[in-house]
């Protein structure tokens, strides 16, 4: 893996109109506006009556030639702001793009039994049955199980297993119970329910019920989790669970991790969910994790 960037401003991922503080580890939620391009120096004093046409008709074209270089760097800068690579910067105050040009996603680590999610701040372990996405296709995904199969309902591909990790949006009540509370019905939908297209691979969700919620200690931080049983028009149904703490990097912005399983006997074990959320740990610590308070059981 290639060194993360070093701490400093750069180009929002999410928004780039606005620069964003990279800690070196993860973004924070410190942001500012970029500062404004000075514009070309134009000469203090007009070419001094007499001067020959010869003398204005080069200023004019130095002019030109300003304006147009102007114009060929706005279009280059409009070009990155809709999502085209950038190069890389010689100095992270510069702000023009964010570190390695894009938002940093999950990644496999040089230890193949780990994966990395830099954005977040941390790691998650790669047990037996279980694999790191080879691209990001799969949108946040940072486990999945290997190989896909005919979905049973609308014609498509799914897996039987993912567990996915994201930021999660603060508003007045980012508490860890409401994060996954709320969360875990977007996570059912999203699983089992309709696609991307709209598209329903397992005939949609008929019903669910609540498995186990609780707190849960995860990388050393207080978290909570939600757990359902879904019940789907075709095929065995599944699992998901919605898992919300604080990260312990940065600015400790609160994570979501959402794991979705299916139900039989070819989907995962669910005793993976405790598994893997007890094997979570901050990126560079091998030594939080689970510990007092971690115990996953059902609180009612």
């Amino acid at each position: 893996m290639s060194s993360t960037p070093p701490p400093g401003w750069y180009r929002d991922p999410s928004y780039p109109l606005t620069e964003r503080w990279w800690d070196g580890t993860a973004w924070t939620d410190h942001r500012r506006q970029p500062g404004t391009p000075a514009p070309p120096m134009v000469p203090a004093e007009p070419p001094r009556r007499g001067g020959s046409r010869r003398a204005r008709a080069i200023a004019l074209t130095a002019a030109g030639v300003v304006l147009a270089t102007a114009i060929v760097a706005g279009a280059v800068a409009l070009g990155r702001d809709r999502g085209e690579a950038a190069p890389s910067t010689s100095s992270p105050a510069a702000g023009t793009s964010a570190p390695g040009g894009e938002e940093p996603s999950p990644s496999a680590a040089t230890d193949p039994g780990v994966v990395v999610d830099h954005l977040n701040g941390v790691t998650f372990p790669v047990l037996d049955g279980w694999a790191a996405p080879d691209s990001f296709a799969e949108d946040d995904a940072v486990l999945i199980t290997p190989g896909t199969y005919d979905c049973p309902g609308d014609p498509g591909l799914c897996r039987h297993g993912r567990v996915l990790s994201r930021t999660a949006a603060i508003g007045e009540d980012s508490s860890p119970q409401a994060l996954a509370e709320g969360d875990i019905e977007a996570a059912a939908k999203s699983q089992f329910d309709r696609d991307g297209v709209g598209n329903r691979p397992h005939g949609g969700i008929t019903s669910h019920q609540v498995v186990k919620t609780g707190q849960v200690a995860v990388a050393g931080r207080a978290g909570y989790f939600v757990r359902w049983r879904v019940i789907t028009g075709k095929g065995p149904g599944g699992y998901v669970q919605s898992l919300a703490f604080p990260s312990s990097t940065g600015s400790q912005a609160p994570v979501i991790v959402r794991f979705a399983f299916d139900a039989g006997p070819d989907g995962p074990p669910l005793s993976d969910m405790d598994r893997i959320t007890k094997g979570i740990r901050s990126v560079g610590d091998t030594a939080t994790g689970g510990g007092v308070g971690s115990s996953i059981g059902p609180s009612h």
